[in-house]
This record gives C-alpha cells, structure tokens and sequence, in this order.
C-alpha cells in the first residue's frame, strides 16, 4: 500500500508540474466549451456524453452539465449529446480560432416523467417565471461551502445575509430582504421543512445536506411556490442529488481547522433494466470547533432511488437525516469582552466600560465551565442516561437532534394533457437542547462570588457556571444555603440545581399534490393541495443532577405525594405540552405562454386548527387541560408576467397580497394554555418588476429588480435570559414594518480562463408604528407585565441592508481553478432590545422625553474567501482525483456579524452606543481541504 501511495503521489506532482509550467496538452488547438440541461427544468444532466460527430474526439459533462472538448480545428462541427431517457441530439457549431466557443445544448426527456421533481418543488425557469431568483448549482455549492452550513453557500446572493451565530455546528441563520428565516420557506425536494409551529428552521438537523445537493435556487419575495403558507422573504429551494443514472462511487475525505475531519461516501447502481436506479450515501463529521466547546459529533445519510414503472406512471423514494450532537455558543458578548483593542478603536465605545467587561478572547463561550474529575456523574438524554462528552467540562448549553425526511413522489400522466404530481412525506424529530434549571451558582469574570455567599454580585462581565460548587452544595446535607442573595433550604440528597433537558418530540405526515391540465399548447391549469399535520411534544427533564439524588418540583398538578414531587433523571419538569397543528390548503392557478409572452395568475386559501394539551395542568373537571382554536383562515393572491423583448433582453413583474395565520403560540399560550380572543392574521402587500440581460455571444448575463413589501399586524414571541441566567418570554403584536430596495446580479466570462460574478443589493427597512406586547418571567410563576414598545422609525436589523459581492475565478490549466470570493456589508443595524423600547428617551436634551433613538449601527466590513479545487489529469485505480481546498476570512479580518442593541445583558450606559450593544464577531481565518475520489 506505501508503494501504491509513493507512486501515486510521484505521479500527481510530476503532472502538476506538467501543468502548471505550460507542457500541458489539454489547450493544443481551439476549445470548444457548453452545458447540458433538460430543455423541460434548466436543470443541469451530469455525465451527459457529447462528442464530434464521425469522430473518437468526446467528452463527459461534470457535475453540473458543463463540458470542454479541445483539440478542435477552426471551422464547423457537429456535436451529438446523449444522455439516458433523453432523446439524442446534434448540434451544429462554428468553432472560432482564438476566441471564446460556447454552446448551450438542451436535451428533450424521452418521456415526460423524467425530471418532475424540479416542477413539484415549484422552481423558476429562466425567461419565463416572472420572479427574482437565484440559482447556487451543484458546482457552486461544492467549491464554495466546504463543511460549512449550508446557507453560508447563499451570501453571494443579493439580499441574503447568513452568518454562523455563535460558532456552532448548525447554529446558522439566514436572513432574506431583511426577514428572518422563520419567514422564509425552506424547502428540500418541494418539501416544506419549516418548524409547524414557529416557522423555524434548524440548520443542524440538515447537516451533510451540502453534500448530496444538485443545486439550491433562492426566490426572493413571495416567489412561485404555491404552499398553503406562503413565504414572504423569499423561498430557499433545495434539490437533493436524484438517483444516478449512470453507476458509480464517490469518497471524500476533509480535513480542516480545530480539529475537523469529515469523510463522506456515495454509491449509484446506474440505471438497472431502463427502470430502476438507486443512490445513497453516508457522512461521518467530527471536529472541536473554533469557538470553545463547541465540538461537534455527527453523521448525515442519504437515500434516492427512482423506479419507471411505464411510460406514464414514475416513482421516486427520498430519504435523508443528520443525527447529531453539537455544544452551542448561544450568548452574545459585549465587544470588549471578545476584543479590547477592537472596541477602543470605535469612536462611540466608552472607556470606562473596560472596567466591567474583561476581555476573553474571540474564541469566548459562556455555555461551558470546566468540572472536577472527581465527579462522575451521568447525564439522560434520548431516552437513557449516558457518560458526559468530556470529564473534564459540561456545556450548559448543548444541542442533540435527528429529524429524518422520508418522501415518495408519483409522477403520472393520464393524457396527453393531464398529468398528476404528488408527494406524500413524512419528518418525524427526537432531542433537544439542554440548559440549567434551579440554583445554579455563577462567578463573575474575577471568580469571584462576592464578601460571602449570602452577598452574591454580579461583578465584572462575563460570568461563567460554577459547576464544583454546586456539586459540593448539591452533595452536601440538609441546611441552610445562599444563592443570589436568597436563603435557600435544602433536604439530604436534593438538588437545588441542575441541568435540564427542552425536548421536542414531533412527526408531521403531510401530502403535496398537483394536477395540470394543459388545454391548449398555450395555456397551462393547475389545482393543488396541501394536506399536513403534526404532533409535537414539549417538556423538560431533569438531564444532570449535579451531584444531588433528586430534584424537588411541584409544578405538576397531577402530583400529589412528596414522593412524586422527587424527580430523578429522566423525569419531567417545568412543563410538559402536546400540540397538534392540522393545516390544509387549495389553491388553482393559471399559466399563459404564447410567443415571447409569459404570465401566471394563482389564488390559494387555507386553514389551520391548533390544539394544546397541557399534562401539568389541571382542569375543572380534574382532567388535562386541553384548548383548541378552531379554524383560522387565511389566503393569498399572486400574479405577474414576463416579456421576452429579444432574445437577449426580458422583463418582468409581479405582485400580490397575503393573510397569513398568526403562529401557534400567538394564538394559545404554551405557559396556561389561554387562548387569544382575536388573533389577528398577519398581512403582506409585495411588488416586484426586474429585467434580465444577455449578449448574443452569453458571455455576460446582467440581472436587476426592485421591490416594494408592507408587512402589517405581525406577532412574535422572543425567548429573553433573564437576570439569574433563566429563560423568559417576550410577546409582541401589531408590528408593522416597510421594506424597499434594489438588487442588481452580473457573470462575465470572456474567456475559458477567467469568470467574474457579482451581486450587489440596497435595501431600506424600517417599523412604521409603535407596538404593544408583555414579558413573562418565567413559565412557573406566570406573571405577566404588559408594555408599549416605542419603535416607530426604527430600521429593521439583523441583517446588513447594503450589501457587495464579487467573485473571481481563473482556470489556468484544465481542471484547476482558483477563485476569490470578496463580500462587504454595511448600514448593519443591531437588533433591538425588548426591554430598551418601553419608554420614550430625551436624546436631544430638551428636557422632553420624546424620542426614540435608532440603534446602535454595526460597522461595515469586508471578507475575502478564497477556493481552489484540481481534477487531476491522470486516474488511480481508475477513480478520477480531485484536490480542494477553502480558506474562510483569507485576510483574518475582525468584524462583528450579529448584534443587539442596549443589550439588558451587555449594556454599559443604555445610550444605543457600540458600548451597549452585545455581539458575535465573525470567524477568524479558517481553512477546509480535502481529497476526493470518484470511481
């Protein structure tokens, strides 16, 4: 085997250097290159074979349909493209001496069955669906994301800001035209994956998905997709890897920073007796994280198979899952805390607050504290109790969970106009996240708890969990004991602290179905359903006793006993609640295309029922208490059209009106189950026009829209920390808000060795009125407090509302290339604090409290990436060799990607300054490389 690898690495640098100095074959007359796609979707045909008619000269499309075939003579020639179930084509091209050759050849599915799966999930075609999209291909995915998550693939989308939060494996976020991702459809094969509840989505559940997509498109606004819950920012379309049609294997093997080692494998039957074709494959992927303890133990896998059971009925079976465990980083800082050197350079940080915050280091995070090794405890998680992760730390804040994705779609058509499309799909999810519960004591950053323990302070920031401490006191005997400036009294063997568990237990089974009639060959009808429901468990469990025998909770009312209010690990505590959610939707819609003229109008209508099930609570009958909405209402109407004015220039336009059902927890309280008396349905109003724009040659593609979105009586519920490190909850409603902006998209490739890609997106969103809404402390006590939240004017935040990017890529020898990734954020602003808004503020010093001062803005700031990957020009037992590699931050840039304004938290002076705010900083240099493997 050392032989084998001695020889093989011989031989890469000898032909590395074949190449790289000019003695490369590969160029020796004229180059001819193009993509293959299905004429039906745009979709890429990967592994198509294209070659010179009368000729042995060919070639094989890459993964994502392009092709180069050199060698050629100046002249005419006649390429022939085949491709399994697509009709053979030739296609006659004038190859030109030193200039760029080009051909785009599109390939017709001998049945029309062949790739529905792009039209179930709904996705845009170029120079007909009047809608701004993006399309990120299977190539852009692979040379871009590395073992990132996979929205970080997006940010060179205009409007589309991700980051990676705290740091941890599967804590990004993404946010689209400054709406958050709970209002963004994502979407996986044409299924919705959003949270049924909130709309949430967990990125860490997806882990691996980047490895076995074909290609992501990005609709921005209300987009085509037709759900019974529409988007609003926009719709994240992801489309998974269809069974090959061709056999074959794949190993990958990465390596990177901190620790990271991820091996991925992927194995294809090919196409068995023109029918039947299955794929699948497996992802492995641990590492220990930049940011302290946030390690990150995973696997990811993957099903696709196809079956043709005749010319007008098709099968497709999907299924995929990431099981794994990540220790998170979910507490901003103040800027000091993460770099003293950073904040002293801002003009509006107050030195004084150096005295309170001590600096920590960018690899900062408070969710863990190092543990004795003497204490030996297990913590319960899944169903069964386990060894800790490491003996020498706990996390107070990890995250385990598996949400598996299983699907079968049928494809059948009927007539020559009528066909059917269905999807029938099912998500089931076990785990959660863990945190403290009880009496937990902390230190200040000098480790300090105070004089002595009754006088417990918070002194300088941060402060960290003491876990031994708590031990020793959990383990200790009945008595007195001091956290928090409170007595506390405890029995032999009980904890006053611990660590929980907030499990979330769900399944949705849900059914997606489309009919088409196409009466003429203009004129396309479509009917739809969508048909989901859910079930989903919520409570908390005791996870680590800390050194205790039992924990004492009375908040059940079916408790009765002493005995029963003794809880061990594994049993329930502060809440445990069942919701159900049943949704169904109708919607028809219509699609005109004659000549150059495109044009869709569609008109949908759904209603939602909540239901909750609370096991704590106590009715008057002595049962549990058990509240349902009834149904709740809502619909959408959306149209637009697109105009083809050459064949280089089309235009667009679209707009519409959305009554959205308020989520569940807007309409009954999880705390006691009360039920609002008016939910009010949020609504949204959207314009959008845009033109595209391609020379003649297509070497230059130029892309820009505007936009126009009100969004009226939105309500939101926001988990707040409180004081003593426990969780509360903020309501808020009647949120109005605007947003505007333009977003303009550019490729240029002039020639086979250079590309250059840009985007750039200027947006401006802000609230309109004042809004209402109430903070509870604590699910246990109930206690509600109700406020006016002054934040009228104020610019919506989160997310950067100028945005830059430019990428540019060179090929200098076949098969490699290298490409910079440059992106420039600014007009950042903080996100606000619940607690900063509720009064009026005297900023201009008149004595009036009147006004309501903007938060605190992020400053701008500039990344560079850079990526290169190498298809070797030779093979190793006959598997092609691909080299990669990516460095994030290529210049170690330090910058802040997320904030909150006065933090209650971080805040030094409450005056909306740098100082007030807390933050996370973007990751330093960081770096992924790797080998694959393709047999």
């Amino acid at each position: 085997m050392a032989k084998k690898l001695f020889t093989l690495g011989t031989l890469l640098l000898f032909r590395a250097m074949l190449a790289l100095f000019g003695f490369d074959a590969v160029y020796a007359g004229e180059v001819i290159q193009g993509r293959v796609t299905d004429m039906e979707t745009g979709e890429p045909l990967p592994y198509a074979t294209i070659v010179v008619a009368g000729t042995p000269e060919g070639t094989k499309s890459d993964l994502d349909g392009y092709f180069s075939l050199s060698g050629l003579e100046a002249g005419k020639h006649t390429l022939e493209a085949s491709y399994l179930t697509y009709q053979t084509v030739q296609v006659l091209v004038e190859v030109k001496a030193a200039g760029r050759n080009y051909v785009d050849i599109a390939l017709v599915p001998q049945n029309i069955l062949a790739s529905q799966i792009v039209v179930i999930a709904d996705r845009a075609r170029e120079r007909e669906t009047p809608v701004a999209f993006t399309q990120v291909n299977k190539k852009q995915i692979r040379d871009q994301l590395g073992s990132r998550d996979i929205p970080l693939v997006m940010n060179t989308t205009p409007s589309v800001y991700s980051t990676m939060q705290g740091g941890g494996a599967g804590d990004a976020r993404i946010n689209v035209r400054g709406f958050d991702q709970r209002n963004v459809a994502i979407m996986i094969n044409g299924i919705p994956v959003n949270d049924m509840e909130n709309g949430w989505v967990y990125w860490s559940n997806w882990d691996g998905l980047g490895d076995f997509a074909s290609s992501i498109q990005m609709q921005r606004g209300l987009s085509a997709v037709n759900l019974a819950v529409p988007s609003i920012g926009g719709t994240m379309n992801i489309l998974t890897d269809p069974a090959a049609m061709e056999p074959g294997v794949s190993l990958k093997q990465e390596f990177g920073n901190d620790g990271l080692w991820k091996t991925t494998v992927i194995g294809n039957t090919g196409l068995i007796d023109d029918r039947f074709a299955l794929s699948g494959g497996v992802v492995r992927k641990e590492g220990d994280g930049y940011v302290d303890k946030s390690w990150t133990d995973a696997w990811a896998y993957y099903l696709g198979a196809s079956w043709m059971i005749n010319e007008s009925n098709r099968l497709e079976l999907y299924a995929l899952g990431a099981p794994q465990r990540h220790g998170q980083n979910l507490y901003k800082q103040n800027i000091a805390v993460y770099d003293n050197d950073y904040a002293r350079d801002l003009d509006d940080y107050d030195p004084a607050a150096f005295d309170d915050f001590q600096e920590r280091g960018r690899r900062f995070n408070q969710n863990w504290s190092p543990v004795s090794s003497s204490y030996t405890g297990r913590q319960y998680w899944n169903g069964e109790d386990h060894e800790r992760y490491d003996s020498s730390f706990i996390n107070e804040r990890e995250n385990y969970y598996h949400k598996p994705l299983v699907h079968l779609n049928w494809y059948s058509r009927f007539t020559d106009d009528l066909f059917l499309l269905s999807s029938l799909y099912y998500s089931g999810g076990k785990g959660g996240g863990t945190g403290t519960y009880g009496k937990v004591y902390t230190r200040d950053a000098n480790g300090e708890l105070g004089d002595d323990d009754w006088k417990y302070y918070y002194g300088p920031s941060p402060w960290y969990r003491d876990w031994n401490r708590t031990i020793a006191v959990n383990s200790a005997g009945a008595g007195t004991y001091y956290v928090d400036k409170k007595a506390i009294e405890k029995e032999d063997g009980e904890s006053i602290g611990i660590l929980r568990n907030s499990v979330n237990e769900q399944w949705t089974i849900g059914a997606l179905s489309k009919l088409h009639y196409e009466p003429s060959e203009e004129l396309d009808l479509v009917a739809g359903i969508d048909i989901r429901t859910a079930e989903i468990d919520h409570f908390r469990e005791v996870r680590d006793l800390l050194g205790g025998d039992y924990f004492r909770f009375t908040g059940n009312d079916f408790d009765a006993t002493e005995n029963d209010y003794r809880k061990t690990l594994g049993d329930k505590i502060d809440y445990y609640f069942t919701n159900n959610v049943d949704w169904f939707g109708v919607y028809g819609q219509a699609e005109y295309k004659k000549d150059d003229f495109t044009g869709y109008a569609m008109s949908g209508w759904s209603t939602i029922n909540y239901k909750h099930t609370n096991h704590f609570i106590e009715d008057s009958d002595g049962d549990e208490l058990v509240v349902e909405s009834g149904n709740i209402d809502g619909y959408q109407v959306k149209g637009g059209m697109n105009y083809n004015l050459s064949e280089d220039l089309n235009v667009f336009a679209n707009a519409g009106y959305v009554s959205k059902v308020p989520i569940f927890d807007q309409v009954i309280s999880d705390r006691d189950g009360s039920l609002a008396e008016d939910p009010k349905n949020e609504k949204f109003t959207s314009y959008e026009g845009g033109l595209v724009y391609r020379t003649p040659s297509r070497d230059l593609t130029l892309r820009g829209n505007v936009y126009y979105t009100t969004w009226k009586d939105r309500s939101k519920s926001t988990n707040v920390r409180n004081d003593d490190g426990s969780e509360g909850l903020v309501f808020l409603k009647g949120i109005d808000s605007r947003y505007y902006g333009l977003e303009l998209e550019m490729a240029y490739q002039p020639s086979r060795l250079f590309r250059i890609d840009g985007a750039a997106s200027f947006g401006a969103w802000e609230y309109t009125d004042d809004i209402s809404g109430s903070y509870i402390e604590d699910y246990a006590s109930g206690t509600e407090t109700f406020y006016t939240y002054y934040v009228k004017d104020l610019k919506v935040g989160d997310a950067p509302q100028t945005q830059f990017a430019l990428a540019g890529t060179v090929f200098p020898v076949k098969g490699l290339q290298v490409q910079l990734v440059w992106r420039h954020y600014a007009d950042h602003y903080a996100k606000w604090d619940p607690f900063s808004r509720t009064e009026l503020e005297d900023t201009n010093g008149d004595g009036v409290a009147e006004e309501r001062p903007q938060s605190w803005k992020v400053p701008e700031y500039s990344v560079f990436d850079l990526h290169a990957s190498y298809k070797l020009p030779l093979k190793w037992e006959n598997a092609d060799i691909r080299l990669f590699a990516h460095v994030f931050n290529l210049f170690d840039e330090v910058y802040i990607q997320d904030a909150t304004d006065n933090s209650k938290y971080s805040s030094f002076d409450d005056d909306h300054d740098a100082d007030d705010a807390e933050v996370f900083f973007g990751l330093p240099r960081t770096w992924n490389v790797g080998v694959e493997l393709i047999f």
